[in-house]
């Protein structure tokens, strides 16, 4: 049940990104884990299947973030792919193609020229271009009011859109802000999702920018998972 807040603009796009993971599944933050197979690329790894939950091209100045959702995939657990391998064909360029043998997710791609994010279900593949402005997503879709964080603090990331340097500082602040709720709160950012039948808490959060000139990342992990401080 990861969160991107996410505002693109003629120059690029700069986001705020927040990943829900199982604590004990092994993971690495930003690096290169790929030097061979993605060279120059930088992301979240993840040990299990060896893929990422988001990834940068420097190079290209591509990224994608992978956020998971409910699908309707009638294939045995055998035969299902990993979808650890989707942010990193994106940034190479390589977006996925139906049929996919994958559960559902959200895929966002950035680049310099645009953003969009591609959803599937199991089922079909279907695209939503994110427009000018600032929009959020989670594991539903784009800017979605059955999501209660997307209700509840989309129109104050909105207000507090990065039109300067300082817009990370701003969009961080009202992160911090958010995880005054309890983090099993519906509305919560920085989450614990156990009490939702999910083994799943917040662990890190990424700030990003893409634009012509330039594409960065950067990660702060959580000193506890679930909790914010």
């Amino acid at each position: 049940m990861c969160t991107v807040v996410i505002d693109v603009a003629d120059a690029g796009a700069r986001l705020l990104a927040v990943r829900d993971e199982d604590p004990q599944r092994a993971w690495d933050d930003l690096g290169e884990w790929w030097p061979d197979a993605y060279p120059g690329v930088i992301g979240i790894h993840d040990r299990r299947a060896g893929g990422a939950w988001l990834a940068l091209d420097p190079q290209t100045h591509r990224l994608a973030v992978l956020l998971n959702r409910a699908d309707v995939l009638d294939l045995p657990e055998a035969d299902v792919l990993s979808r650890g391998s989707l942010a990193l064909e994106s940034v190479a360029g390589r977006s996925p193609e139906a049929p996919l043998r994958m559960h559902g997710f959200n895929l966002l791609e950035v680049t310099p020229t645009g953003s969009r994010v591609l959803h599937w279900d199991g089922g079909t593949l279907r695209e939503t271009p994110v427009t000018h402005g600032v929009h959020m997503i989670a594991h539903d879709d784009l800017d979605d009011p059955r999501t209660a964080r997307i209700e509840a603090w989309l129109p104050h990331f909105a207000e507090a859109r990065p039109d300067d340097e300082g817009w990370a500082g701003r969009w961080v602040e009202l992160l911090a802000r958010s995880a005054e709720l309890d983090p099993d709160d519906d509305r919560a950012i920085i989450r614990d999702n156990n009490a939702h039948g999910y083994p799943t808490e917040s662990l890190l959060y990424c700030t990003a920018e893409v634009s012509a000139d330039a594409a960065s990342v950067r990660s702060h992990v959580l000193a506890e998972p679930g909790h914010w401080g």
